[in-house]
């Protein structure tokens, strides 16, 4: 195996692209012109490092490279068969599942059933969900960097909720539990197209832990995906979180300790009201939520875990 590893890969998340690249080898993004989605390459306000790397579309069959990982099911099915040379079809393969299913949530067979890839997932309660079949699979759970600078500071009386178009994204992402929510509570929403429904619209990415750490809270409505980036960036800054008891959320919030989640709104409300009410056990749960964050999601272990699945996959 070599020892720094090219990796051939797609711009899909950009927030976890940016923190796998914290790996010690070379990431490969192919692009197509106008940076259409799948396709974008280093772009943004991330400040990427020097190992991520663009490859043009047409230009990746003449590359080289050492591993290919999927991220989307789009490249899986199209770009796998027509881009990729045979050669480069036979490379260590890995498959990044960001995503529980969207179809049957427990009878839903995982579209790559190959044995000779590897099938990762972020998150414990996405690899329990998928019948993953003949595809061996493993778990790496989320791992973020968040400037050290930035602290919770929660002088403003108000939640905040992170999620990218959510009037689009309707009901599994909880647009109705936060419509329902705002009613009786003080909350903000930001993210892409957030004015939509009502709220502040897109930060960028290096600067929200720094936006979002005034709040009193953080608030998550979303029913039914992975646990969400933007709640581990804001546990990690020492901000308490409010949830629905769904997917992971259950396991990274404890509570009354680090926040709390219920799959009862009425009670999501009145522990937001008691919050609110109450800036010192907003403090003290935020805190805990900080030492969970790092406990379970430090960057060193994600790096740890990302390079062994790779010695795995390559050796």
């Amino acid at each position: 195996m070599r020892e720094r590893l090219r990796i051939l890969t797609w711009h899909v998340h950009g927030n976890y692209l940016y923190y796998l690249s914290q790996i010690p080898h070379d990431l490969y993004l192919v692009t197509r012109p106008g940076s259409p989605p799948g396709y974008a390459g280093a772009v943004g306000a991330l400040p990427w490092g020097a190992n991520v790397h663009e490859v043009a579309y047409e230009d990746v069959p003449n590359r080289e490279f050492d591993c290919v990982l999927y991220q989307h099911q789009r490249h899986w099915d199209s770009d796998r068969e027509t881009l990729l040379t045979e050669a480069q079809r036979r490379l260590p393969t890995i498959f990044l599942e960001h995503d529980p299913p969207q179809q049957h949530p427990t009878a839903t067979v995982h579209r790559v059933q190959d044995p000779n890839v590897m099938l990762v997932h972020v998150t414990p309660f996405n690899a329990l969900m998928w019948d993953s079949g003949v595809t061996p699979h493993c778990v790496v759970e989320h791992g973020v960097v968040v400037d050290p600078s930035v602290r919770y500071s929660g002088e403003a009386p108000r939640g905040i909720s992170v999620v990218n178009n959510l009037t689009k994204r309707g009901r599994r992402l909880g647009a109705d539990i936060f419509a329902q929510a705002r009613e009786q509570v003080p909350l903000d929403l930001v993210g892409m197209a957030a004015e939509e429904a009502g709220g502040l619209g897109e930060v960028p990415n290096p600067e929200l832990a720094a936006f979002i750490a005034r709040y009193r809270f953080f608030f998550n409505p979303i029913r039914y995906t992975s646990l969400g980036l933007a709640v581990v960036e804001a546990m990690m800054i020492g901000m308490p979180v409010v949830g629905m008891a769904t997917t992971e959320m259950s396991t990274a919030i404890r509570n009354e300790y680090n926040g709390y989640v219920d799959t009862r709104l009425e009670r999501l409300v009145e522990v937001m009201r008691r919050l609110i009410d109450d800036p010192g056990l907003a403090r003290e749960w935020g805190e805990q939520a900080r030492a969970s964050a790092q406990e379970r999601f430090g960057i060193g272990r994600f790096v740890e875990d990302w390079c062994e699945v790779l010695r795995q996959v390559t050796q």
